[in-house]
């Protein structure tokens, strides 16, 4: 079931139900997904340089919730972050903020997951420094997840880490022998406390009641490779996969997930108006970035080349992703985008029919 149409059908009973707590890059993110590759887009217009057949295409939207666009934007983020791994072992980190802090979250979005971003990277710099086999500035990748598999709200960081450092004043390149980097318990104390300081310092109020003790998950994740691509899947997809949507009857909206404790698939239905809900509270403030690089990892650092050059890690650059090519369906050729934004219409819209794309651009 496409996305789009769930919206079409569904829109006006978010609004009514909804709507008080929408905000307005929600409604930007409702119209932009009900118009995707839909009789809502503008078109462009293609034609095909052997039997020279032109036709018409819907434009995506692009925007960053969608579920089927930025395939190409996460794919290049993926390529990006691969080329800059070091040698040595790597630790996924999860931190995460209990329950009685979501309603606190949720109404400062901007500025908790910024302050939520930095304190992570914080404790990893002041944890690393302090470790008597790194002493220095440690790398890493973070990536902001704010929903659980069910797709409720859960704003939560996974970071990315390789076990090694670097001391910008000895001049010396240390690493981490085994796969344990840090204790996650005492992460989770200082991660806690400067939190806690932070949203005082914010001037907002704590909940009334919180958990003692939080939670920082660590697990090894060998060379790293295999847990960028999985942050980098799930970047710019949005929260779910159109696949996933099982069925719409009877005014609601049935879909799957995998369970993160006995990772069977399960399912859950709810009303349209509340999944278009799970949905838009995922939707993040206007070019807020959801990932981010920090110490030797930073795009802008000039030492990763100098590490792996002395290192001897010889990674080949990726030969860059090229975007899916529209098939022309009389002669099988390629067929070119000539001119784009093009006003939509009903003759236009009838004509993709004739047309079958490997994928489309837009």
């Amino acid at each position: 079931m496409r996305l789009s149409a769930i919206i079409q059908q569904f829109e006006g009973d978010y609004v009514e139900q909804y709507g008080n707590a929408s905000l307005p890059s929600h409604h930007k993110a409702l119209s932009a997904l009900k118009g995707c590759r839909s009789e809502y887009s503008p078109m462009m217009k293609v034609a095909c340089g052997e039997c020279e057949k032109t036709a018409f295409l819907p434009h995506s939207c692009g925007h960053r919730s969608c579920p089927h666009c930025q395939h190409h934007a996460s794919q290049q983020w993926i390529d990006k972050q691969l080329e800059r791994r070091v040698r040595g072992n790597y630790v996924l980190a999860t931190f995460t903020v209990p329950a009685e802090f979501r309603d606190l979250f949720y109404s400062h979005q901007r500025k908790l997951y910024s302050l939520m971003f930095g304190t992570i990277w914080e404790t990893l710099q002041t944890f690393s420094e302090n470790d008597k086999k790194l002493q220095g500035t440690p790398g890493a990748i973070a990536v902001l997840h704010t929903h659980s598999r069910k797709l409720d709200y859960h704003p939560h960081i996974h970071v990315v880490i390789p076990m090694a450092a670097v001391n910008k004043k000895q001049r010396l390149w240390r690493e981490k022998a085994g796969h344990f980097l840090f204790d996650h318990k005492a992460l989770a104390r200082v991660f806690r406390a400067k939190m806690l300081t932070g949203i005082n310092q914010l001037g907002l109020t704590l909940p009334a009641k919180y958990p003692q003790r939080w939670v920082v998950d660590c697990k090894a994740v060998g060379k790293g490779d295999k847990a960028i691509v999985y942050l980098g899947r799930y970047l710019y997809r949005g929260v779910i996969r159109e696949k996933d949507i099982l069925r719409v009857e009877n005014g609601e909206v049935t879909f799957r997930y995998q369970d993160s404790v006995t990772k069977k698939q399960e399912t859950r239905t709810v009303s349209g108006a509340m999944f278009l809900w799970l949905l838009m509270q995922h939707v993040l403030p206007r070019g807020f970035r959801r990932s981010r690089n920090y110490g030797f990892l930073h795009p802008n650092s000039k030492l990763l080349k100098q590490i792996q050059l002395i290192t001897q890690v010889f990674i080949k650059p990726t030969i860059p992703t090229q975007r899916a090519k529209i098939i022309c369906p009389c002669c099988g050729g390629e067929m070119k985008i000539v001119q784009t934004r093009i006003k939509n219409s009903k003759q236009r819209w009838r004509q993709l029919s004739d047309l079958k794309p490997q994928g489309v651009t837009a």
